[in-house]
């Protein structure tokens, strides 16, 4: 009973975040400008000094601008499912998009100080890594390139659920990643996800 209730009670603040930063960000006011208050609010979740709040929730700091580009777009369009950043993608322009993509690619990469994997996950992380190629697109290094993005030193609570979801079909604004995360393990992705928080 009371974990639901604080369930609830976290579910109603984050709608109320999602509400205020939608109606935040279609203020008018110069680009530049715009463009500060409209990062400003992005870090209520992602975090001021670029760590996010939320385990689950993805760091944005120096990420690749062509990625950022796309999710956004996708968040707007409906084509990548997020109620909270759907909300918040609804209100922006094109403009205001690469505005906030080159903003947050511009930006140093945060450490966020994650353990590495042991050394047996991470034998097994490179070897299912490796059966899927990640390093195709997301570089050696997992470091990402254009619209393929970092994975190195990702929060590991939003790497699993990125993989998850393409797995399951949730996430499904990259086709080619949902048939590639059905070709490995629930194990595999758990030890995946703990590697590249490691580097």
């Amino acid at each position: 009973m009371r974990s639901a209730m604080i369930r609830e009670t976290v579910r109603l603040y984050s709608c109320g975040i999602v509400v205020a930063l939608a109606a935040a960000l279609a203020l008018p006011g110069s680009a530049g400008a715009q463009t500060e208050q409209k990062t400003q609010l992005c870090a209520a979740c992602h975090g001021e000094s670029g760590v996010p709040q939320e385990k689950t929730t993805p760091s944005l700091w120096g990420q690749q601008l062509g990625y950022l580009y796309l999710q956004l777009r996708d968040f707007k369009s409906g084509a990548r499912k997020s109620e909270q950043m759907s909300a918040v993608a609804a209100s922006l322009e094109g403009d205001d998009i690469m505005a906030l993509a080159q903003y947050f690619s511009q930006k140093t990469w945060v450490s966020l100080a994650q353990p590495p994997a042991s050394q047996a996950a991470a034998a097994q992380a490179l070897r299912a890594s490796s059966a899927v190629v990640c390093t195709s697109c997301h570089q050696e290094g997992y470091k990402g390139e254009g619209t393929q993005p970092r994975l190195a030193g990702q929060q590991k609570d939003y790497l699993v659920q990125t993989m998850l979801d393409f797995r399951d079909g949730k996430r499904g604004n990259n086709p080619g990643m949902s048939d590639l995360m059905k070709s490995i393990s629930e194990s595999d992705v758990a030890v995946i996800a703990e590697y590249l928080a490691g580097l």
